[in-house]
């Protein structure tokens, strides 16, 4: 239960900031306030102990009262794509599917984005696609990835603007395993410039992250 305790007016404006903006950890408060996490320590204390705010390690404070989950979902809303991003493996489209194979062996991969001169995606090439044609008739080094994968339009990309929520919510929706992140190349939006990659395994060094142990 919360108790009924007079607020001074800084442990007020704490409140007021960690209600509108949790979960957000002590540094970012103080940046707000214009003061130092030192300052800020013993106020973010009492609040805490008096059931006004609870904190999660990584995470920050949040206003008492939100469930476990919501701070979770919170906390990925506000955690953009730009700051997870992997390095893009890419390939020209005139890559051989057995260079292609060798290339996702030694990147430890499970997809290659395809592009043009200037990092334009054309496609997108996975382990599936890739075995379709090794397991044919086909002579993997005379067939290129071009007949292998995946087009644009057809290619479910994400921006480094969008949150590590709705990147996550794409591979799950669309099952797959990872989405190039892309910025336009012209006005137009319809060339984009492949920047980084977003997997399965992002994910879970995000949610390991948000389980660490480390103050607020």
């Amino acid at each position: 239960m919360v108790c009924t305790i007079e607020l001074s007016k800084r442990q007020q404006q704490i409140l007021d900031i960690v209600r509108a903006e949790g979960p957000i950890t002590g540094e970012q408060i103080a940046d707000q306030l214009g003061l130092t996490r030192a300052t800020l320590r013993p106020d973010l204390a009492i609040l805490t102990m008096a059931g006004f705010l609870e904190a999660r390690p990584r995470v920050g404070y949040f206003y008492a009262g939100k469930k476990t989950g919501q701070i979770f979902g919170d906390q990925l809303r506000k955690m953009l794509v730009r700051e997870y991003k992997a390095v893009p493996i890419n390939i020209a489209e005139n890559t051989s599917v057995y260079d292609a194979i060798v290339t996702m062996f030694m990147e430890d991969v499970g997809s290659l984005f395809v592009v043009r001169e200037g990092g334009q995606l054309v496609g997108v090439v996975s382990r599936k696609d890739l075995l379709k044609v090794a397991i044919g008739n086909q002579d993997t080094r005379e067939v290129p990835v071009s007949l292998a994968m995946t087009r644009m339009p057809n290619i479910v990309t994400v921006t480094g603007d969008d949150t590590v929520y709705d990147a996550a919510k794409k591979l799950i929706e669309y099952q797959i395993d990872s989405c190039p992140v892309v910025r336009p190349l012209d006005e137009t939006g319809r060339n984009l410039e492949v920047i980084g990659r977003f997997t399965k395994t992002t994910i879970a060094k995000v949610f390991v992250e948000l389980g660490e142990n480390r103050e607020v």
